[in-house]
């Protein structure tokens, strides 16, 4: 037992919601800080994320919004305006699982998106999730 009589596991199960609950809430404001139409992407991504991996973690990373499994980012959105690009990006790290072969895309650039994109987005993110060992 921890702490009054709440167990260990419990205590951080709670801890770790309320760090979720912040980081989500940093990237939230991330997102609501960018100027079209990446204020746009980015937040129709972060709810395909969020729907296709619930078990990823929103977080910054490198002040642009990622999402993360065990600490580790599977997957990001960099801004075309703060990166000073004709398109933004979505873009996955060597966490994700896409491995095809001996070679690979691990980045997408974003100019709009349709069903068609959101459908592919969803594919891919459901792919890149590291599987449990167990």
């Amino acid at each position: 037992m921890g702490g009054r009589g709440v167990p260990v596991g419990a205590k951080r199960r709670l801890g770790e919601d309320r760090r979720h609950e912040r980081h989500s809430e940093v990237v939230l404001a991330k997102i609501a800080e960018m100027s079209e139409p990446d204020h746009a992407l980015a937040e129709r991504l972060h709810l395909l994320i969020k729907e296709a991996a619930p078990g990823l973690s929103p977080r910054t990373w490198y002040g642009m919004p990622a999402y993360a499994k065990d600490d580790k980012v599977v997957c990001f959105f960099q801004s075309a305006q703060k990166f000073k690009t004709r398109y933004a990006t979505l873009g996955f790290s060597d966490e994700a699982n896409l491995d095809d072969g001996n070679m690979w895309p691990t980045a997408f650039a974003l100019k709009q998106l349709t069903a068609k994109e959101e459908a592919r987005i969803r594919e891919l993110v459901k792919q890149a999730v590291p599987l449990d060992p167990s």
